[in-house]
């Protein structure tokens, strides 16, 4: 008797190891690295500055120097109410080794009940619609309410991840939140990233190890197979449809209203 099988679970039937081990730093990094310093400098300047952390391997990265360099960036990650167990793990012991806290922004309250008013939780799988109000719900809207009153913020955007951020600035003015926006590691490579990650130990989601390479909410994110697009896990059965990776819509807004007077480096 056949059974049928989900996108999820086939995915996950052929996981791959995500993460080369790096002997030796590839040709350009330290050049990239301290680019990276001098970015992180000039959002540290630009005060109040925070760090919005997903806990990602591109994030922990950020969050390791802004420890080491004692530089005055605020952290903080969003709690949707729907990741992983394995993030929320991450979470507790971060804190725990840096003696740093990453403050937790999560939806309120009011804003939960309507949306739940207003859909299932199995609705996102049905209708774009549907998912992008879940994801603006627990994402969009708290991380406004949370940069109001910042003169910038940091992420862990790489030019590498996927076609739509192939443009991705080191800095640029945000339109979209109304702030600076520092990308620090935008011209880091996969090999670049898992490089620094093994040779200064930084933790990392212990998801990455079971085939998973772009890290959500529960709900929203597999494992991939090493045929697929490092972001084919996020939302993939929109991207099934689409052809193409998809964005809960914080950067996408935040690229569409990128102002012209931006700072990348070759």
């Amino acid at each position: 008797m056949m059974t049928s099988t989900s996108p999820r679970e086939a995915a996950a039937a052929t996981p791959w190891y995500r993460r080369p081990r790096t002997v030796q730093p590839t040709v350009g990094f330290e050049e990239r690295l301290a680019c990276t310093l001098a970015t992180l400098r000039a959002a540290a300047a630009c005060s109040p500055a925070v760090l919005a952390t997903s806990l990602s391997a591109e994030d922990m990265v950020i969050f390791h120097l802004i420890v080491r360099e004692a530089l005055p960036i605020a952290a903080f990650a969003l709690d949707t109410g729907r990741l992983p167990r394995a993030t929320l793990d991450l979470w507790r012991a971060v804190e725990s080794r840096y003696g740093r806290p990453i403050e937790r922004v999560s939806a309120s309250a009011a804003s939960l009940r309507a949306l739940a008013d207003a859909q299932s939780d199995s609705a996102i799988y049905e209708s774009s619609a549907a998912r992008h109000r879940c994801c603006d719900v627990r994402k969009t809207q708290p991380l406004r309410e949370k940069l109001q009153g910042n003169a910038c913020w940091v992420t862990g955007l790489r030019r590498a991840q996927s076609a739509g951020r192939a443009s991705v600035f080191h800095h640029a003015h945000d339109h979209a939140f109304g702030l600076e926006k520092f990308n620090p590691i935008a011209d880091w490579s996969d090999d670049d990233v898992w490089y620094f990650i093994d040779a200064e130990q930084i933790p990392v989601n212990r998801l990455y190890d079971e085939g998973y390479a772009s890290i959500g909410c529960d709900p929203c994110t597999r494992p991939t197979r090493i045929d697929e697009h490092p972001r084919a896990g996020r939302w993939w059965w929109e991207a099934a449809a689409s052809g193409t990776a998809t964005e809960c819509g914080i950067h996408v807004a935040a690229h569409a209203n990128a102002s012209a007077t931006q700072t990348r480096t070759p």
